[in-house]
């Protein structure tokens, strides 16, 4: 988790790794290997098959020009998620290559809690329709806040502090609670 790109094949080599890994057990979504037909989600069709490695090469031009971890842990996970290289689990290696770059830097992992979904969503279709990241950001930044609060000695532990925080509720079912 502590290993970022230092060049744009890098970049293409540890996201098809990542999602290799994330996957393999999946392997009718071929693991690792960008799709092979183009995808969409609702009213939003991602990048085309025949463009993902080139825009993940020229979005690697801007992510190098970002020095702060976060705005490089947004940016990574923004990119991701718009291209959409795989037929699945975009979203879940779009986090892992978020959380890669906060770790790399000792900042404080994001998780995205289920109470929180509709707001990530909602932040992530905000920016790619209104190129308007400020909810994004407020979002991510909100997530982590949050995140930073989970410190539990052991999985038994954890798991109390996401149920009394109610992160695990669907979003109508709750609002998320910060535990201290």
């Amino acid at each position: 988790m502590k290993i970022v790109p230092g060049t744009k094949e890098e970049l293409v080599e540890i996201l098809q790794y990542r999602h290799q890994i994330l996957l393999s057990a999946r392997e009718d979504k071929k693991p690792g290997k960008f799709k092979d037909k183009n995808n969409k989600a609702g009213d939003t069709s991602f990048v085309d098959m025949e463009l993902v490695t080139g825009t993940l090469y020229k979005s690697f031009d801007y992510y190098q020009a970002l020095t702060h971890p976060f705005a490089k842990a947004a940016y990574i996970m923004f990119v991701i998620s718009e291209v959409h290289p795989f037929l699945d689990g975009n979203g879940r290696i779009a986090r892992v290559m978020m959380n890669a770059e906060l770790s790399t830097a000792t900042q404080t992992k994001i998780i995205i809690p289920t109470v929180y979904r509709e707001d990530y969503l909602g932040g992530l279709r905000r920016l790619t329709r209104n190129q308007d990241p400020s909810v994004y950001i407020r979002m991510l930044n909100r997530a982590q806040g949050f995140s930073n609060t989970l410190l539990g000695e052991d999985m038994v532990a954890m798991e109390a502090i996401l149920q009394q925080s109610n992160a695990l509720k669907e979003s109508n079912e709750g609002v998320l609670k910060i535990i201290n």
